[in-house]
């Protein structure tokens, strides 16, 4: 754990280098002052939609483990984002299924599995919105070949989640020799972890759920496309549409390598990268990076700090409930 965080860190910190090599901080702040407000308020609506969204969402993939009022529910998954942005290397990840575990009583790594179903959705769900970009505006060819290999990999792991399911026993079975090379102790708790990983997974045999996950799925990911292009806006920047769906891929592909807390530096050097595809100089497009990178990251803490006294956790809790 530590090794990651200092990897993390270290990664951070070059890219905050390469983000702010070359800039004129002056130029920043004067791009940060001439922003239209008005398209502001907009963005940061559509950043609260989404989050009331992914709750909503996180529920239906719950359900066949659990169920838990909006509101419960909603609370636990604003304080699960806020560990995800402080926690560094994305331990934080392992927050909501603590909160779960100790309001449902449901096994933390069935919670686990869900949130693992949770992230599958996303990553099929952005790479479709961008074969769709395709037919708008012109990628890169190392973007497109990047996209085809993940979602190639996603399908994957999409069927590999059904037979699960579907075939469970069958499944354990294949592991069963790997499995009893461990020590009776550890054996025991792996099967068990496994076997109550996959029950988290239950969602995706179940049509109704199924078709409901993927529009909210959809409609998540649009409304954040939405916030992107509001903000651009704010800027003054003539892009097309298609432009804020090749940011948002760009964006999510820099944030999900482990670096320091709130993505700093992964952030800021990915919006570089994508605005500059469309001709967005370097210090104009570090001013979108930060403005919006204060307004993403500003209303998950925002919801996280507001339901935190509810859902109270620290990582030696989260050590002791994973520790078999």
């Amino acid at each position: 754990m530590k090794k990651k965080v200092i990897l993390g860190l270290v990664l951070s910190a070059l890219l905050v280098y390469l983000s702010v090599r070359g800039i004129q901080f002056q130029g920043v702040m004067e791009a940060i002052k001439a922003v239209r407000s008005a398209y502001l308020f907009p963005a940061l609506f559509m950043l609260l939609l989404m989050q009331v969204f992914r709750s909503f969402r996180w529920g239906l993939i719950l359900r066949p483990i659990a169920r838990l009022e909006p509101l419960p529910l909603f609370s636990v998954t604003s304080v699960g984002f806020l560990a995800i942005i402080a926690i560094p290397a994305r331990l934080g990840e392992l927050a909501r299924p603590y909160l779960i575990r100790q309001r449902c009583g449901v096994p933390m790594s069935s919670a686990l599995g869900t949130v693992f179903v949770e992230r599958v959705f996303d990553c099929l769900t952005v790479l479709m919105i961008a074969a769709l970009a395709v037919f708008f505006t012109e990628l890169p060819p190392w973007l497109i070949r990047s996209s085809v290999l993940l979602l190639v990999i996603t399908m994957g792991v999409f069927v590999c989640m059904v037979l699960l399911i579907v075939k469970r026993e069958a499944s354990l079975a294949v592991l069963k020799p790997l499995i009893g090379k461990l020590p009776p102790r550890y054996g025991t708790a792996v099967h068990r972890l496994i076997h109550h990983f996959i029950q988290g997974f239950g969602m995706v045999v179940d049509p109704a759920l199924l078709a409901s996950v993927a529009g909210l799925s959809l409609l998540t990911w649009l409304v954040y496309v939405l916030s992107i292009y509001m903000t651009s806006l704010a800027f003054g920047f003539h892009l097309p549409f298609s432009a804020s769906v090749v940011l948002m891929i760009i964006l999510i592909i820099g944030i999900a390598i482990p670096t320091a807390p709130g993505f700093v530096g992964s952030w800021h050097y990915a919006c570089i990268l994508g605005l500059g595809l469309f001709g967005i100089p370097k210090t104009e497009a570090l001013s979108f990076a930060i403005l919006f990178h204060f307004l993403s990251i500003g209303i998950v803490i925002a919801l996280g700090l507001i339901f935190l006294p509810f859902n109270r956790f620290s990582l030696s809790d989260i050590r002791q409930e994973t520790t078999p």
